[in-house]
């Protein structure tokens, strides 16, 4: 489990963190990150929390192009 590796830390530490997480290695993660496109990015499937509550569960390719999902937690890239 990582929770919030990127919280407080230099962004050039977080990039490190983030590419350790290897998809390839065949391992199961569970990482709770708030910076979502990070998350989206070295993750396979993804769950959105809101109030405490699962909304959206999906494949994290999905969930970049989910308008919901753009529009509040990705800057509405």
């Amino acid at each position: 489990m990582l929770d919030e590796p990127s919280l407080g830390i230099a962004m050039i530490l977080v990039k490190t963190i983030f590419q350790k997480i290897d998809k390839s290695l065949g391992i199961t993660i569970l990482l709770v990150e708030q910076n979502a496109n990070l998350a989206l990015e070295v993750s396979s499937h993804g769950c959105v929390l809101e109030t405490g509550r699962i909304i959206l569960h999906d494949q994290s390719s999905a969930l970049r192009v989910n308008e919901r999902v753009k529009s509040a937690y990705l800057g509405g890239c």
